[in-house]
């Protein structure tokens, strides 16, 4: 899908300063320049921690990762190990402009990076940080998840070993929640002309969603859940084994959703013999969670006698809730058929699979574009930005501050 017209996306005109490495910011700038703002991400020369995080491709050897989550942006490089690489990007960052003067950036411990020295040079700068720990500590994802309790409640039932999750949820999350946090900063300066100073720490993102979830009020009224494997948490709904092994997931989140499943595997009858003596009332969410085992004992064999093509068109055709089972590699080879999804041409790597922004103005998809080679769009951004001018730029050059 070709790249839509940046011009007349909600955000077109607004100029952000990433520097920021991991998932979290990026993630939170890929999604700002989804919607047309102008995200520059400022690297170190040679690049941030983050250049040659797996997956990498088998072809090049460049990272997937980098190439995928750095789309819709700029790249700028600079030797920020000295005063005036650290100058530039400082300069970068507070440029004058009622769209401009934003950053997103995790830089925690670095002084010469602090909100006292952005706001020095620009009073309404809005600055928003990624952090590991409320406290200043270090966390990601992984640790993070852990810590609030997730990992304990995931696996099969009769585990006590805690299961780690593969998703970056939590770092997710948290970019969506920097990209929130810049939008209601720009709306606040744009009518009182006050900057911002945000920290969001990925540990807090955590607390909280889960917290919103009612888990802890749960755990502190209970105790610990009992592990559920696949099975739905309060509710019906686990996987089935068709008869060429493929698998399912079937959900039942109200009565309809209910009547679709039984009238589609012929067991109304069944269930319904079985309410006077089990004292069940299986319209209800509590009672089919309560009653989980039998209910799949009784749909089981249905699933166990058709093939997983049959079951897809049964079960859709009957308006039942459900969803396949596929492998990534499934998904990528099917992947031409996602309108969200499309194949490009990145440089440095070759075809891959890319995204548009989930979000669709006007019905319509963003489109996706390629990443840009790690400082790319260094002598751009500082001609334009910083009105530098060729012989500036050459100095620059001769002394290792742009590569």
């Amino acid at each position: 899908m070709p790249q839509a017209d940046r011009s007349s996306r909600p955000l077109a005109g607004v100029r952000v300063i990433e520097f920021a490495s991991f998932v979290a910011g990026p993630s939170a700038g890929l999604a700002l320049g989804h919607l047309g703002a102008d995200v520059i991400r400022v690297d170190p020369i040679g690049g941030n921690a983050d250049v040659d995080r797996w997956p990498l491709s088998t072809r090049t050897g460049a990272s997937l990762y980098w190439n995928s989550l750095n789309r819709q942006k700029r790249s700028v490089t600079l030797d920020l190990r000295g005063d005036e690489g650290r100058d530039l990007l400082l300069r970068l960052a507070t440029a004058p402009g009622a769209d401009a003067g934003i950053v997103v950036d995790n830089a925690v411990g670095r002084a010469w990076y602090s909100y006292d020295a952005l706001a020095a040079r620009r009073p309404d700068v809005i600055a928003v940080r990624v952090q590991g720990r409320a406290d200043g500590g270090a966390a990601v994802d992984y640790t993070v998840n852990s810590d609030v309790g997730v990992a304990a409640m995931t696996g099969p039932a009769a585990s006590e070993t805690p299961v780690n999750h593969v998703l970056p949820a939590w770092d997710l999350l948290c970019g969506q929640q920097v990209v929130t946090a810049v939008l209601a900063a720009l709306r606040r300066r744009d009518r009182t002309g006050a900057g911002a100073h945000v920290e969001i720490a990925l540990r807090d993102v955590a607390l909280a969603a889960v917290a919103d979830l009612g888990w802890y009020s749960e755990a502190r009224e209970r105790g610990d859940r009992d592990r559920h494997g696949n099975d739905l948490y309060g509710a019906f709904g686990t996987d089935f084994v068709c008869a060429d092994g493929e698998r399912v997931m079937v959900v039942v989140l109200t009565p309809r959703q209910w009547s679709a499943l039984v009238d589609v595997t012929g067991t109304a009858d069944v269930f319904a013999a079985l309410s006077a003596p089990l004292g069940a009332d299986f319209a209800t969410d509590a009672d089919r969670y309560r009653h989980r085992a039998v209910i799949e004992a009784v749909l089981a064999p249905w699933f166990a006698q058709r093939r997983g093509r049959t079951v897809h068109a049964d079960l859709t055709g009957a308006g039942v809730l459900w969803g396949p089972y596929r492998t990534p590699a499934q998904v990528a080879d099917a992947a031409a058929g996602e309108p969200v999804l499309d194949l490009l041409d990145q440089p440095g790597v070759g075809s891959v699979i890319s995204a548009s922004s989930p979000a669709r103005y006007e019905s319509g998809y963003s489109g996706t574009g390629a990443a840009a080679r790690l400082g790319e769009h260094t002598d751009a951004v500082l001609r334009e930005v910083l009105d530098l001018d060729d012989g500036e730029l050459a100095r620059l050059r001769r002394t290792g501050v742009i590569a």
